[in-house]
């Protein structure tokens, strides 16, 4: 008679074995009609699944992160289902979850194409409608092999063929269609009630390019239909907002064929750059950091000393000289460790802060690489702090408010901060990890932020706190890091004189709070849609003449702002006043000057900002110390439209 735990602690007595859709029943009709799975002692399950022993059961719906994934990977089936129906010679190969949905790979005479799509997304409607039960069945290995093979799913046999001979297989069968899958699924297709197929793509069938390429159909499911609505809205916005798109339309930066990965910046652009790094500069002099810059060439032996050559070879370009093996630098804390190591150190001289702008080069296949945001050239805020171990705790607490103060300068407001700690797989004594994870929970939990904890998720040489931010469109980018390192100064020959006359190893700490400045453009630009804060903003102010009566008191507005520090332009085109308006708001200018006989003779200027305020004529020492206060200010200073 099985006793069943539930989440708040109620039990439940059967006097038989019992499944979950029956203990769901047992709760409530509510929760029976919205149950899609269980979770029995921890395991995901169908509700079809037995209970024959004392268990912590939970019900699955799709307010749960496991049901929405549930019904991403039901879906998945029901495309395939639907591909069969419509295309009965197609072979079915894998259909995995993916991050906001699914794909599935097939193996077809020819390519499918969007009306294709079309049809097939309408056939899953029309499954889903007529509510198909979902069940499971289990068969031995090799039976499995010849059902399929009878069926002509050459490519599901071949799957099979690679599972243990002493694997039970699971398949999943709704309506006329049997597939592979090791589930949970829903218990119904009239659970699936929200997709959208996509895009086409191509494949090869398990990665490898001496396969067959097969045909990737991607699509998206949610709990309901508002849920896919909103999902839709925002890709909609992500496209308006692609970073590659406003590069172009703004002159920011461009990249071609002849150097792929790497970035040509426009005059725009790298104004934006600058002010980038030149602001974070000044926070490091602040914050006693000193500033370096190491080669961009260095020894193959140096990179197998730090043991970077083991792990990134694949990932490094490398170069020869007279018979030398040299790596053009994928990372810069082994150069740091360099610099740290001239001259004897003691406890004294520590903390030593280090920071470079360093350029870094790392080999990412071709496929992956995505204007800004993936590339194999990128220059990082980067920084090392070698401290002893009793000075990690300041170091840490003095970082996390940095960096705090950084992402509210750019505007974001919403910070994601997560502690990964110790890997299976790592270097070090265990009362060191014991004693660096401690003071990171101490650091976070002092400071009163809310944190979550990635077990398993550290660096093999220590611990490490990550900083991530939400965007506009909700979407999470993981920028700012601190890691404990214990291996590398030692690997490296890092020492120092402790208070005792000992010599010892310092602990390295790896921070940056950026990450890569070209990533981090690319962010600001999708999260603003070009609409930069004025103290970010490539041109801040533009002074625009009606006629050419105005032109040289349109220059003397234009050296007058430049003169106080400001990024300003002078447009003096014979064009009319609308058409250069309409020109410099798609260019994302701040502030739009115009000056006509009125403002020449009062010596004033005609203010619009991006927004399409209309603040009037305003004296120019005005509209000078109002551009420079909000420059100074910085934060999220442009609002969008």
């Amino acid at each position: 008679m099985p006793t069943i735990t539930l989440p708040d602690g109620t039990k439940k007595s059967f006097d038989h074995p019992v499944t979950v859709r029956e203990i769901a029943e047992s709760i409530g009709p509510g929760l029976a009609r919205a149950a899609l799975a269980g979770k029995v002692d921890g395991k995901l399950v169908d509700l079809s699944h037995v209970v024959d022993h004392d268990a912590d059961v939970a019900i699955v719906t799709d307010r749960d992160s496991e049901g929405l994934e549930i019904i991403r990977h039901s879906t998945a089936h029901l495309l395939a289902q639907a591909v069969k129906s419509l295309f009965p010679e197609a072979q079915v190969t894998i259909g995995p979850v993916i991050e906001n949905g699914f794909y599935y790979d097939f193996d077809y005479k020819r390519p499918f194409t969007p009306e294709d799509l079309e049809k097939i997304e309408k056939k899953m409607a029309e499954l889903a409608a007529a509510d198909i039960p979902i069940e499971r069945m289990e068969m031995p290995r090799d039976e499995a092999i010849r059902f399929f093979r009878e069926l002509g799913e050459e490519f599901k046999a071949r799957i099979i063929e690679d599972i243990p001979e002493e694997e039970t297989i699971s398949l999943y069968r709704q309506g006329d269609f049997v597939d592979l899958c090791r589930g949970p699924h829903v218990p119904s297709t009239g659970k699936l009630r929200a997709f959208k197929l996509m895009k086409l793509a191509g494949a090869y069938w398990r990665g490898d390019p001496k396969n067959p390429m097969l045909q990737r159909i991607y699509g998206t499911a949610w709990a309901n239909k508002k849920q896919l609505k909103e999902y839709l809205h925002r890709l909609a916005e992500a496209e308006k907002r692609d970073h590659r798109r406003l590069g172009k339309q703004m002159d920011l930066f461009h990249t071609q064929e002849e150097a792929p990965g790497m970035v040509f910046w426009h005059d725009k652009g790298w104004r934006v750059y600058l002010a980038i790094q030149d602001y974070i500069r000044q926070l490091l002099r602040e914050n006693g950091y000193q500033e370096i810059h190491t080669p961009e060439l260095i020894d193959r032996s140096l990179w197998e000393k730090s043991g970077h050559w083991e792990k990134f070879k694949d990932m490094m370009f490398t170069t020869e000289s007279e018979s030398r093996v040299y790596a053009i630098k994928p990372m810069n804390c082994p150069a740091h460790v360099q610099v740290y190591n001239q001259g004897l150190k003691s406890y004294r001289d520590l903390p030593l802060r280090l920071a470079e702008f360093g350029s870094c080069h790392r080999n990412e296949p071709s496929g992956t690489l995505h204007g800004l945001m993936r590339v194999r050239n990128f220059v990082q805020d980067d920084a090392h702090i070698f401290c002893t171990e009793d000075q990690i705790e300041s170091e840490v607490s003095a970082f996390i408010d940095l960096v705090f103060r950084v992402y509210r300068d750019f505007g974001f407001d919403d910070v994601i901060v997560a502690l990964s700690t110790r890997p299976e797989l790592r270097v070090g004594e265990e009362v060191l990890w014991d004693k660096a994870e401690r003071a990171l929970e101490r650091c976070l939990n002092e400071k009163g932020l809310e944190w979550q904890l990635q077990p398993g998720e550290g660096a093999f040489y220590g611990p490490k706190i990550e900083f991530s931010l939400r965007d506009c469109l909700d979407r999470v980018w993981q920028l700012g890091t601190i890691q404990l390192d214990f291996s590398m100064p030692q690997r490296l020959g890092a020492q120092y004189v402790a208070e005792d006359g000992g010599k010892r190893t310092p602990v390295m700490l790896h921070r940056a709070i950026l990450g890569s400045l070209e990533r981090f453009i690319g962010i600001l630009l999708e999260h603003y849609e070009g609409k930069l804060p004025l103290w970010l903003a490539p041109v801040q102010a533009v002074v625009l003449n009606i006629t050419d009566r105005q032109a040289d008191y349109a220059r003397t507005v234009e050296k007058a702002l430049r003169d106080a520090g400001l990024r300003a332009e002078a447009d003096l085109r014979n064009e009319k006043i609308g058409f250069k308006i309409r020109e410099h708001t798609l260019q994302r200018v701040p502030y739009l000057l115009v000056v006509g006989d009125r403002e020449t003779e009062n010596q004033t200027v005609a203010v619009r900002t991006l927004a399409g305020e209309d603040l009037g004529a305003l004296p120019l020492a005005e509209i000078i110390r109002r551009l420079t206060d909000e420059a100074e200010a910085r934060g999220r200073s442009v609002l969008e439209e």
